[in-house]
């Protein structure tokens, strides 16, 4: 048997944004007794209330995929969630603007409740907190700050430093897990390499209401400076019909956006998207994200796995960031506990880590080339490609088998799904 008692915990999640605090949860969560110990170092502090948002929880929304939705039953929290307030997304509308191209998916012809979910990450934050604060193997060291790490022969090494008086303290386990983000500390001092390609494109956020009732429709339109995405989002006492809106403009153009008044905005939305949503009545503050494509040559090493955007980052075109980095979680607490549960098996040696990066790579590279493939598609004004993309798109609407494999992609059915991925407990 593997002696546990040689280091401080089993494993140690650099990063308690939704992916970190996501796989804690589903290490601890989705099994009936878990004699994991881990640890959760955050640079800023876990709030339980809405009084300050930690980044990953602040007031933007993530499309949750099908199977995304299936993770979090499998972990134990999407009643929690759905609880705190989730739209269904029912039915998506894609179209070209300014061409006739469109394709309509259904949740009912995919006999489903719904194709996906539009959840504010702040919500899933709430649920997250909520169930780590109530495990007793899951400590939360927050706020601190990775300092440095040793990758040694038996165990991780990781230098942090907390408190006010920036003191410093050693931990070791047998596995360190990088979710610290696109700018990964860990990536960076572990010398991880990255392929990245800069679209010069920003994505500007905001919620948006409407005159009209959503009717749990979402919508991605191409545009020539790029995709424009409207969510559906659970109402409020003060929103009834509301919308979460992912606005892809050329990053030379986002200072004079973010420059605009309401009303400005309102009206260059409604010229930008027309009306099949309503009229625009209302927007939110606004935020703005530059947008990359970046994947690590690698995501693993002895002792060390790397998740979620500190792996990957990809153009929000298809939605799937963050159900990108979820199936991370669902494969690697999985092969985790499956070690575990062999007895013998060292979690974070090579060996092991090298299943969840094998069963990963392919989910990694269709994905990246899938949204890497619109954005190049639907960006280019070259006349015959836009004809030949809208009969694409038209082609798409007609033939069932066609639309079925893009609407199952798009419900995150890729490859071999792990347990959480198809709502079982680990």
């Amino acid at each position: 048997m593997l002696d546990k008692k040689n280091t401080d915990y089993d494993l140690i999640i650099i990063g308690g944004g939704l992916v970190g605090a996501s796989l804690a949860c589903a290490l601890s969560l989705s099994q009936p007794e878990s004699s994991l110990r881990i640890a959760i170092v955050e640079a800023f502090p876990f709030k339980p209330d809405d009084s300050e948002y930690q980044p990953a929880f602040d007031a933007r929304s993530v499309a949750l995929s099908y199977t995304s939705k299936q993770v979090f039953e499998g972990i134990g929290l999407w009643s929690s969630i759905n609880k705190l307030g989730v739209a269904p997304i029912k039915k998506i509308h894609i179209s070209d603007r300014g061409h006739a191209g469109i394709t309509r998916l259904y949740a009912e012809d995919e006999n489903v409740d719904a194709l996906g979910y539009v959840v504010e990450t702040r919500v899933i934050g709430k649920a997250l907190f909520a169930a780590l604060n109530k495990q007793k193997n899951i400590t939360l060291i927050a706020p601190a700050k990775l300092k440095n790490f040793d990758l040694g022969l038996n165990s991780a090494s990781v230098i942090i430093e907390t408190g006010k008086e920036n003191e410093e303290q050693t931990l070791t386990a047998k596995l360190l897990v990088a979710a610290d983000g696109g700018d990964s500390i860990v990536r960076r001092l572990s010398g991880v390499r990255i392929k990245q390609r800069n679209y010069e494109q920003s994505a500007v956020i905001a919620n948006v209401a409407t005159d009209q009732p959503h009717n749990n429709r979402a919508f991605e339109r191409f545009t020539d400076s790029g995709p424009l995405a409207l969510l559906p989002m659970a109402a409020t006492e003060k929103e009834a019909n509301r919308y979460s809106l992912v606005w892809t403009v050329k990053s030379t153009e986002q200072e004079e956006m973010m420059n605009w008044d309401d009303e400005t905005f309102l009206l260059k939305l409604k010229e930008r998207f027309g009306e099949r949503a309503g009229q625009f009545i209302n927007v939110s503050k606004r935020h703005v994200y530059p947008l990359s494509l970046m994947r690590a040559t690698e995501h693993v090493r002895e002792r060390l796995a790397i998740i979620g955007n500190a792996a990957h980052s990809l153009h929000p075109v298809a939605g799937q960031g963050f159900n990108l980095g979820l199936r991370d979680v669902a494969a690697l607490s999985q092969v985790i506990i499956d070690a575990e549960r062999d007895g013998n098996k060292d979690i974070g040696l090579l060996s092991t880590l090298e299943i969840y990066e094998t069963w990963r790579r392919r989910d990694h590279i269709q994905t990246a080339m899938a949204t890497d493939s619109l954005v190049r598609i639907f960006s280019n004004n070259f006349l015959p490609l836009a004809a030949l993309r809208n009969l694409g798109l038209l082609v798409v609407d007609i033939v069932p088998p066609l639309k079925k494999v893009f609407a199952r992609h798009a419900m995150g059915f890729v490859g071999k799904l792990p347990r959480l991925g198809r709502g079982l407990k680990l």
